[in-house]
């Protein structure tokens, strides 16, 4: 059997509330916990000196008040970054801390950029392993396989999804191989035969970043596990997307 986490409902939050405020941050955060979201999914990127911050992209041109590549500052450039008017860059143990304090579920994604997959997996891995909570309440998903592979090397409990923008027909060899609990993809390439496929291995199929509710009405009664967005209101708001959400 697949390691897996206690799924507390099937909406995730994407990068925190991140169409209501920055992305990545512990105001999303708290801001998707107000929304009702019991899930986030959120990005954790390595700095130069191998701390772990919870940022998307490989520099901190689009999201921050500064600019330049991750890889050239180390966590005692932190003050003063800002990742939206009052809002620090936060670090990984912040993120988790707080998750912790809300009592919420999370889906990591990391981020590999050009660190290499061991390194962002074993940060990873400490940070999840010193805070025995995290077992059953926090999924670990990534592009990268190869910081799958490793992940799963140091922590072979941990619960895994392969993430694909669109994934390739031989999909099911890489969640087999790495014992994953879920395979995540956007929802344009959603289909009811990869969904029964999902379902035959027993496989869970998330699927971001999905904004428009109507689109996903054909499968909503199919097995799909769990939506991510940037907006909760949209499914929560809906009493028939509400009460699948619940269910």
């Amino acid at each position: 059997m697949t390691p897996n986490v206690v799924d507390p409902g099937r909406l995730m939050a994407h990068r925190g509330a991140s169409l209501a405020r920055p992305e990545n941050t512990l105001g999303a955060i708290r801001e998707a916990d107000r929304q009702g979201a019991y899930w986030i999914e959120f990005d954790v990127s390595l700095l130069g000196d191998g701390t772990a911050v919870v940022h998307h992209d490989g520099t901190l041109d689009r999201c921050t008040n500064r600019t330049g590549s991750l890889s050239e500052i180390g966590i005692d450039d932190l003050p003063g970054i800002e990742a939206g008017p009052g809002e620090p860059l936060p670090t990984l143990d912040q993120v988790l801390d707080l998750l912790d304090e809300l009592g919420m579920f999370a889906n990591l994604e990391m981020k590999s950029h050009d660190v290499p997959s061991a390194r962002i997996a074993g940060v990873v891995a400490d940070a999840l392993r010193a805070r025995p909570w995290t077992d059953g309440r926090i999924i670990t998903s990534s592009f990268d396989l190869k910081a799958l592979t490793v992940l799963r090397q140091i922590l072979p409990a941990a619960a895994i999804a392969v993430l694909y923008y669109n994934p390739p027909s031989d999909w099911p060899h890489s969640v087999t191989d790495l014992s994953a609990a879920a395979l995540h993809l956007h929802y344009t390439h959603l289909n009811q035969a990869l969904l029964r496929q999902a379902e035959s291995l027993e496989v869970d199929v998330r699927i971001f970043t999905a904004n428009e509710p109507q689109l996903l009405v054909p499968f909503r009664d199919l097995p799909l596990t769990g939506i991510i967005t940037d907006h909760p209101p949209l499914f929560l708001k809906d009493p028939d997307w509400g009460a699948w959400v619940k269910r």
